[in-house]
């Protein structure tokens, strides 16, 4: 293993570094720009059993330091994304791939996560449980622990790959819910998704985006972020995947400091589409400024 790389339930990544979900499409776009191999892995665009075309626009709001969305989980489905989505990856791509997953009831789940299970490309299963701007499902399961237990135990009877669960930061107890989570058999944990929020036109006075409320995301939720990550390693056993608001490779090194075994990196890539890319070439020398020989001596070393 390298200085930088990482082992994420079971698989090894050359470096922590991995693209969110719902930030990199299905990869082979920013490969048009660079050689995406370089990435530890990347978590695809949001999949559901159906087809989806998303909430109404306008959908996108900016915030200072952030910015909310409300797409709302516009997806082609997981046939078209066996069938067409992933050959194209595989194109560009030769690693093992995350799989992000959302449903609208548990059946929904389970039936696209078997799906993709078998998928030679999909390294990781990522349950998202935690879409704040999808009416009458995502968050509705990722806020309560006993329904978050049972997607997590419905997914892991039908698959054999890692399972980490993708939970929501709107919530009063992010641990009660990883731990819930965990003891349902899940491998791992990913946190934090979007916060909720809202912006108001003052001319119009009426919301700015069509679904009143979406996705708040950006650097300003990074404290957030750095808070909730480091209450759930502490109190589980399985890996966490730290996310919100990193834009740095500084970020990253504190978010593992946090617990974070890898750090997916969502919003700074629609500033900057090279961001992962030059994050990973930024890494090294950052771990010389703070004396770190290797980045595995960080993970949760914050007591």
């Amino acid at each position: 293993m390298g200085r930088l790389s990482v082992n994420l339930c079971g698989i090894e990544l050359d470096n922590p570094v991995i693209p969110a979900s719902g930030t990199f499409g299905f990869g082979y776009e920013f490969a048009e720009l660079y050689d995406i191999n370089c990435l530890g892995t990347f978590s695809f665009k949001g999949t559901t059993k159906d087809a989806r075309f998303g909430n109404p626009t306008p959908r996108i709001a900016e915030c200072p330091s952030g910015m909310i969305n409300a797409v709302g989980l516009q997806n082609p489905g997981v046939e078209k994304v066996i069938s067409t989505e992933l050959p194209k990856l595989k194109k560009c791509f030769n690693k093992p791939v995350m799989a992000n997953v959302s449903g609208f009831s548990v059946d929904d789940y389970a039936y696209t996560c078997e799906k993709l299970d078998k998928e030679e490309q999909v390294g990781w299963l990522e349950v998202n449980v935690s879409c704040p701007n999808v009416h009458g499902g995502g968050m509705s399961f990722g806020t309560d622990p006993s329904a978050a237990a049972e997607v997590t135990r419905a997914v892991k009877s039908v698959t054999e790959k890692p399972v980490i669960v993708k939970l929501s930061p709107n919530v009063t107890d992010i641990v009660a819910i990883a731990k819930a989570c965990e003891e349902a058999g899940a491998d791992g944990i990913s946190l934090i998704n979007t916060m909720l929020g809202m912006r108001i036109d003052l001319n119009k006075r009426q919301p700015v985006i069509k679904n009143k409320m979406g996705g708040f995301s950006g650097s300003a939720i990074f404290p957030v972020a750095v808070r909730m990550v480091y209450q759930v390693s502490h109190a589980v056993k399985i890996p966490v995947v730290g996310m919100g608001g990193v834009s740095s490779a500084e970020d990253v090194v504190e978010m593992m400091m946090a617990g974070a075994t890898a750090v997916e990196i969502g919003a700074q890539n629609l500033v900057n589409p090279y961001a992962c890319r030059d994050i990973i070439d930024e890494l090294p020398s950052v771990l010389d400024k703070y004396r770190i020989n290797n980045i595995n001596d960080i993970i949760g070393v914050v007591e």
